[in-house]
């Protein structure tokens, strides 16, 4: 079963912690991570990577559980085997899914996702997963509007006929299986 959150601002609330930790489903200290800071290629997204790293370690990632990841080269699908969720930073979507094109990661990726993988997206992490970029990884068929004023009313959605998301900080588009969410 597909779990993915696509966030603007990352665990920035408790909801949006414990949605994290439920989709793991075990203990936070026994989830391994993959962490990937690659769309982080200017001051300002470079500067918030420590927040995104305190998030896993917020809710319980031990340290020594969390890879980080820059997309040189791709992971092959037995690497994945060893990570329960992949963290994707914000920054330059268009670069980030170039690299993740680039390098072929995105079969992996995307085989992976959907055999339980969990994908975690902040602000360009949850863009290349959603419509907003030709190539994007096809998790959402909507656009997606990170760190807006409002957000789209929460509740269940229909992935085919939605258009666009807004996703101001502090909420996220849960995708478990075929149910799509806004949560606040």
């Amino acid at each position: 079963m597909r779990k993915i959150m696509l966030t603007s601002s990352g665990f920035d609330t408790k909801m949006l912690e414990e949605t994290f930790l439920q989709l793991v489903g075990k203990p936070a200290r026994a989830a391994r991570v993959l962490f990937v800071p690659t769309a982080a290629i200017d001051p300002g997204a470079i500067e918030v990577l420590p927040k995104c790293m305190n998030d896993l370690l917020r809710v319980g990632i031990k340290p020594q559980n969390i890879r980080v990841f820059d997309l040189h080269r791709s992971l092959s699908a037995k690497e994945m085997e060893h990570y329960d969720a992949v963290y994707f930073t914000g920054g330059n979507p268009a670069y980030l899914l170039e690299r993740i094109n680039a390098t072929g990661f995105n079969v992996v990726l995307t085989n992976w996702v959907a055999h339980g993988g969990i994908y975690v997206g902040v602000s360009a992490g949850s863009w290349v997963a959603a419509g907003n970029l030709d190539n994007n990884l096809g998790l959402l068929h909507a656009e997606l509007a990170v760190h807006t004023k409002t957000s789209t009313a929460s509740g269940v959605f229909d992935n085919a006929s939605m258009v666009k998301i807004k996703l101001k900080n502090g909420s996220a588009v849960l995708i478990q299986g075929e149910q799509y969410e806004v949560i606040p």
